[in-house]
């Protein structure tokens, strides 16, 4: 009987039969499965790859009982690299799960640990699931009692600023360095990246204030030499 392939298992058997940068016992089984697939018969299949009857059952055992990743050989410890979808359902649900180490949030390579498989393995199931539980965002808490109220007042002058009130959001950059390169700048051509040199002089610094109209979407700046609370104002 005729192995049944999916789209995505005869396209990645037909990709190791015409590599040249893999094994070629690996290209070998890729192979026999193919034509396993396309109803060759054994007899066909001892001639043409060429190998013996038990080989062929061997191979084909295995990937009935674990699709492409029966095709690895069965060395021990080494974890699997083909994302199945058995596989990947166990990553997403391990990811739901708390870390047993008392830390917050998996990682690709802690994960991979736990499920004894290759961490690139668990960064293309995240990838899938649009899942990034490695990242974080900082934040800042105020130890001001009346930190709320004066919030609500800050807010409310975006949200509804009373009549004639002109509103800004103001930031500022300090240490702004003024640099001037030394040598020229070498444009791009072809087989090189345009070049630019390690070489600079400095001529200083400078601190940039800048304020949004929130109203009608103008910005202010103004640079000085120095920040200080006075410049500031």
């Amino acid at each position: 009987m005729a192995l049944t392939l999916t789209t995505d298992e005869r396209t990645e058997l037909e990709r190791r039969v015409r590599s040249l940068k893999i094994r070629a016992e690996d290209a070998r089984r890729a192979r026999v499965i193919l034509m396993l697939a396309n109803g060759d018969s054994y007899s066909t299949i001892e001639a043409a790859v060429p190998c013996y009857r038990d080989y062929i059952n061997r191979w084909r055992r295995r990937f009935v009982a674990d699709r492409l990743n029966g095709l690895r050989p069965r060395y021990r410890g080494q974890p699997p690299t083909i994302l199945t979808p058995t596989m990947e359902a166990r990553i997403l649900a391990k990811t739901q799960q708390p870390p047993s180490d008392g830390s917050t949030h998996w990682s690709t390579r802690k994960l991979g640990r736990v499920l004894k498989i290759h961490h690139n393995l668990v960064a293309k199931a995240w990838q899938r699931a649009g899942l990034q539980p490695h990242r974080f965002e900082r934040y800042m808490q105020s130890d001001d009692p009346d930190f709320e109220p004066k919030a609500a007042d800050v807010i409310g002058l975006y949200v509804n600023p009373p009549d004639h009130a002109a509103v800004f959001a103001v930031d500022d950059k300090t240490a702004i360095q003024a640099l001037d390169r030394l040598d020229p700048v070498l444009p791009l051509s072809p087989g090189r990246a345009e070049r630019h040199g390690f070489e600079y002089y400095r001529h200083g610094t400078l601190s940039l204030f800048a304020a949004l109209n929130t109203q009608s979407g103008e910005v202010l700046g103004q640079t000085v030499p120095r920040h200080t609370s006075a410049a500031f104002v």
